[in-house]
């Protein structure tokens, strides 16, 4: 059983092949309606915390860069870029349904220190209580690489985030169905996988490379998200971010996208 309509305290992880175009640039139509049917969700009573990419390749495509830049200065530069103009956005959009939104930047850094650890719980807290929709992202600015034990990409931002607000589902949007048993990209017989009870080895085998030239993450990172997560006995969820009405439908407890069940 899937019990998601009876779920309160949703991370949404929004990824940048969600939110934008392969050009880079903001994908407007998508994202007016993810805005809608996530203010109506929050409406609805339900605490509602995002975990949002696209600062890099918001700013690359304001630059008119054909992908995100490899460089690290570069790349911190354009986060800076993209940061700013993400926020506006959802500042704006949210607005039009009467939703305060808060900004939240993270580095693990913080995350693996117990006295930052608690302030950004307390920070989450105290916006979900006031009704302000937090938006999460790694500090993309002053990050370095993963040599420096960044995080690096969204996906296990997310289900780090859940963990830490005591979230009782992790939604995670992408441009895929869920998981599959192979990659759907490039064979068309590969069947979807609706539950997954455990994250086991033959499970991680199904996981591909990385994702798109605009995104960080491929299915592997959203396999270890799902690892994080239901280890601290949080459900997660993957499906297609392209049809924001489907999130409706996954609330009514319809087969939507592939669930990891969290450790009882």
């Amino acid at each position: 059983m899937r019990n998601i309509s009876e779920k309160k305290r949703i991370v949404i992880k929004l990824g940048t092949s969600t939110l934008a175009h392969k050009t880079g640039k903001l994908n407007i139509r998508r994202m007016t309606n993810l805005v809608r049917v996530i203010s109506d969700l929050h409406n609805s009573g339900r605490e509602i915390i995002m975990v949002s990419s696209g600062a890099v390749g918001l700013g690359a495509g304001k630059l008119g860069l054909p992908e995100k830049p490899k460089d690290t200065k570069m790349k911190q530069a354009v986060a800076a870029i993209g940061q700013c103009e993400l926020m506006h956005v959802y500042d704006d959009m949210f607005a039009k349904y009467s939703v305060t939104v808060g900004q939240i930047l993270l580095t693990k850094t913080i995350i693996n220190n117990p006295s930052h650890c608690e302030n950004f719980k307390n920070t989450v807290e105290t916006l979900v209580q006031m009704g302000v929709i937090p938006i999460v992202n790694e500090n993309d600015t002053i990050a370095i690489d993963e040599l420096e034990l960044e995080i690096g990409e969204n996906d296990s931002l997310s289900a780090l985030v859940a963990e830490l607000s005591g979230a009782d589902l992790l939604l995670i949007l992408s441009d895929i169905d869920g998981l599959y048993d192979d990659d759907p990209r490039s064979n068309p017989d590969a069947k979807p996988v609706y539950i997954v009870d455990k994250v086991t080895p033959e499970i991680e085998a199904m996981a591909g490379g990385a994702g798109t030239s605009l995104g960080t993450g491929g299915m592997s990172t959203k396999i270890n998200a799902a690892k994080i997560a239901t280890e601290a006995g949080i459900d997660m969820v993957i499906m297609n971010g392209k049809d924001p009405e489907l999130l409706y439908d996954l609330f009514e407890d319809k087969d939507i996208g592939t669930i990891f069940l969290g450790k009882n």
